[in-house]
């Protein structure tokens, strides 16, 4: 999707909030904490690692030193740009499990017992930190305890170092409490997060709702006013109408009072309430599985922020729009047609709606077809945002609302400060 580059930026005014907690932002300080948290108790390990080196085969312990600490490298950089962070602290649990199941089959001399605790020891509670992140609770929870529990059995083994069970048992349930202790804390806090975004969106439905009713009011009012004021007028005008002049003057009226109506039908009342796009992207979704024909549907990159609400409805209008033209015009129901509806950085949304249908030229457009030039494109435009169709017979069409405008040094500056107060 391209976004567009020719119309000015958005006023200050409509920048959007951030919301002060979120889940998304307290799995990105979680994930970063952790992965810091492994680097240093890696760094903590060379020094074991270092006098244990020999005792193992130089090829598994080159292999398992690579492996450990390139999957913490991975974690700590996949953390830091937001990007497959589960799957990264999920490789180095997995990592680490492997390295500890291999580690008794690799010695250098099996009758040379282990003597201390071995350097893997020291990064248990990592692995179980970072499982917190990359499994579901459950999941977490039994690797918080098998894992441990493995190291002490083979604390207790010839080639772990003989220990007494007491010491390996000991060892265990001192991993599971350091690392159940990180669990609670990665739980109780995202879901502290959860309530808060469950708590501020059950708000701002109800306010939303309030805010939908007063607009519908408020344009009922200003549609009753024009009705009175223009269409009546102009009724009773052409009604009396005798002469070429009072008939002239009554379809100047009437064609003055379409004009008013069409004007009260793209432009909705704005008082400055706020919705999620979340919220506009259910409703749009909702929208496309009533539709007659199928689409496929794809959410992403939406959380918290907001867009004003007569935006929003103006969106919505144009979206449920594209959709209703795509199944009365690009074909049969078999046709493909999908619906994305994604976040882009600087606060905008997008929403792309399209069919591999029949299609169409749009220079080419009917006057009739209001639907693509009232409904879409200048619904879409009065209300700060764009609208893109492209289309050719035969190929289809591809429908692009997106909100706010940007031009490329807008965007850039956005992306900038978004990512200075992620």
């Amino acid at each position: 999707m391209s976004r567009p580059e020719a119309l000015a930026a958005a006023p200050a005014s409509s920048k959007p909030q951030r919301s002060p907690l979120s889940r998304k932002r307290v799995d990105t300080v979680i994930s970063r904490s952790v992965a810091w948290f492994g680097i240093v108790f890696g760094l903590q390990a060379i020094p074991g690692l270092l006098g244990q080196y020999a005792l193992g085969q130089p090829i598994w312990s080159a292999l398992a030193v690579a492996a450990i600490y390139g999957s913490l490298l991975v974690a700590l950089i996949c953390s830091t740009i937001k990007r497959w962070v589960g799957g990264a602290h999920l490789l180095v649990s997995g990592v680490y499990l492997v390295a500890l199941l291999t580690w008794p089959f690799f010695l250098a001399d099996p009758s040379v017992p282990q003597q201390g605790d071995h350097w893997l020891y020291q990064l248990t509670t990592v692995a179980t930190a970072t499982a917190a992140i990359g499994l579901r609770v459950r999941g977490a929870l039994i690797y918080l305890i098998v894992v441990p529990l493995i190291y002490g059995i083979i604390r207790a083994t010839p080639q772990g170092g003989g220990g007494p069970w007491e010491l390996g048992l000991f060892n265990a349930i001192y991993a599971i409490i350091l690392g159940g202790a990180v669990l609670i804390i990665v739980t109780m806090t995202r879901s502290a997060a959860t309530s808060v975004d469950e708590a501020q969106g059950a708000a701002l439905d109800r306010y939303a709702r309030a805010v939908r009713q007063h607009a519908t009011e408020v344009e009922r009012v200003h549609v009753d006013s024009i009705v009175h004021d223009s269409v009546l007028t102009t009724l009773l005008t052409a009604a009396r109408a005798e002469s070429s002049e009072q008939k002239a003057l009554a379809a100047q009226m009437a064609s003055n009072a379409m004009r008013h109506l069409r004007e009260a039908a793209l432009v909705s009342p704005d008082d400055g309430t706020t919705v999620r796009f979340r919220q506009l992207a259910d409703r749009i979704v909702t929208a496309a599985r009533q539709m007659q024909a199928p689409f496929t549907v794809r959410v992403r990159s939406l959380d918290t922020r907001v867009i004003p609400s007569a935006q929003a409805e103006a969106l919505y209008s144009a979206a449920v729009q594209a959709m209703m033209n795509s199944v009365q015009h690009a074909g049969p129901p078999e046709v493909r047609r999908w619906l994305k509806v994604s976040g882009v950085h600087g606060g905008a949304v997008e929403i792309e709606i399209g069919d591999a249908g029949a299609g169409f030229d749009p220079a080419h457009l009917p006057e009739g077809r209001l639907g693509v030039r009232r409904s879409i494109v200048e619904r879409t435009a009065n209300a700060g945002g764009h609208a893109d169709v492209r289309s050719s017979p035969g190929k289809g069409t591809v429908v692009v609302l997106s909100w706010p405008v940007f031009t490329p040094d807008d965007e850039a500056e956005a992306f900038a400060r978004e990512e200075a107060g992620a």
